[in-house]
């Protein structure tokens, strides 16, 4: 024993047992849960607000009971039934409901169409700088340009009236911003990971398939949230100014006559689907990167 030193003999240090997988897997779920309850509660409150904000601008924007309705009376153009009516709500919903599909189906051709793209560019100018020189400048010129402006080249090139319209202008909605939040995440790719593959022998496709890919997912996330209302906002652009067809090309015609319950409902029920696969993309964002462990960056 030394002097002045500790008489307490020294042994080895206890090994810490292994965690218990069981204990893991439930961290993990209690994880998933709040985040889906997060996501759940934030869409329960933005359309609160959403309904708020709409029944604030009805009551005191001065503008005409004839001409602006609110919630309530949407709610009851849709499904209660007048019996001095000359139409019944099963029958306007009839009328409604064919419009808002095929707006939906519209924007569903933008979202997948421009994410795709944003998607591929994003890493094809990740891989190769000579890309993006050449390809970013044109993206950027096309970004600056009003897409009204260049909707006659795009119906005179496509079609007036035809899919591939609607698809060339719901892309060009969807794209850029997609494009931008994209870019941005596989930018952020860590470095010493990235070392780390090339040492091994991986080259530049395979440090971005298993760094910068993974790492960006939250990017990605970001990207789809803003892509639901653009491409939503890219069909009826392009239902005004091509086809005619579905919600965008309808509110003009219900407008000119006079059908403003028709006008309101269709805002109604397009901005209600829209807030709803807003708030299901970014449940998913939620869950998904709570069971890979990742934190959230918008």
């Amino acid at each position: 024993m030394r002097a002045g030193g500790d008489d307490r003999v020294r042994g080895p240090r206890p090994r810490l047992p292994p965690p218990d997988p069981l204990d893991l897997r439930a961290g993990r779920v209690n994880a998933v849960a709040r985040a889906a309850g997060r996501g759940l509660l934030n869409a329960v409150l933005t359309l609160l607000v959403v309904l708020a904000l709409w029944q604030a601008v009805v009551s005191w924007g001065g503008i005409s009971p004839y001409v602006a309705k609110g919630p309530v009376d949407v709610w009851n153009h849709l499904f209660v039934t007048d019996p001095d009516a000359v139409t019944t709500a099963a029958e306007r919903r009839d009328t409604l409901v064919p419009l808002l599909t095929s707006t939906l189906k519209d924007a569903s051709i933008g979202f997948v169409v421009g994410m795709l793209i944003a998607v591929a560019l994003a890493m094809a100018f990740t891989l190769s700088k000579t890309v993006e020189a050449g390809v970013m400048p044109l993206a950027l010129l096309l970004r600056s340009i009003p897409l009204v402006s260049i909707a006659p080249v795009i119906m005179l090139l496509t079609g007036r009236g035809t899919t591939a319209s609607v698809a060339v202008i719901g892309t060009i909605v969807v794209l850029f911003p997609a494009l931008a939040s994209v870019l941005f995440g596989l930018s952020q790719a860590n470095r010493q990971s990235l070392d780390l593959v090339r040492v091994y022998g991986g080259g530049n496709l395979a440090a971005l398939r298993k760094v910068a890919v993974p790492g960006a997912l939250p990017s990605l996330f970001a990207a789809a949230r803003v892509s639901v209302p653009g491409a939503v906002t890219g069909a009826l652009l392009a239902e005004w100014l091509s086809t005619g067809t579905g919600i965008g090309g309808n509110i003009v015609k219900f407008n000119a006559g006079a059908q403003f319950d028709n006008l309101w409902a269709c805002v109604a029920m397009v901005t209600l689907v829209t807030l709803v696969l807003y708030n299901l993309v970014q449940l998913l964002e939620n869950v998904v990167l709570a069971e890979m462990g990742m934190s959230q960056r918008s």
